[in-house]
């Protein structure tokens, strides 16, 4: 099956898939703004849940606070994420009561940031200290 040109320059994934709602191989199309984010959970079946950090104006002090948001993205199954791996998403057509959105690309190797952010070596630091 061959990768369907998205119209932003990113790059496409190596795998294919039969999956609807992918941009590349399926006939969803992306369109609105571009978010990068950390993953937070791939708990949900071909759905993750991206942490997304911002900065916010405070008027009153003239100054900046830091927020975020998450929000629950699509992830086909040609796009291999692991928690906290760095990932751009895009909006898309509503595909469920909560997803809005579709991963195009995932911008870190899964490997290292799973080592990053092992449950285990966060322990392992707590007991040392």
């Amino acid at each position: 099956m061959a990768t369907r040109n998205i119209g932003i320059p990113v790059n496409p994934p190596q795998k294919t898939c039969t999956d609807a709602q992918c941009p590349y191989h399926g006939t969803i199309s992306v369109r609105g703004r571009l978010y990068e984010g950390v993953v937070t959970s791939t708990s949900m079946q071909k759905t993750i849940t991206v942490r997304r950090d911002f900065l916010f104006k405070v008027k009153k002090y003239k100054r900046y606070e830091r927020r975020n948001s998450k929000s629950s993205v699509h992830c086909p199954p040609c796009i291999d994420v692991a928690v906290g791996d760095s990932v751009v998403y895009m909006e898309t057509r509503k595909i469920s009561k909560t997803v809005a959105a579709v991963v195009i690309e995932n911008k870190t190797a899964s490997k290292a940031a799973g080592a990053k952010y092992n449950k285990d070596d966060k322990d392992d630091k707590e007991a040392q200290a």
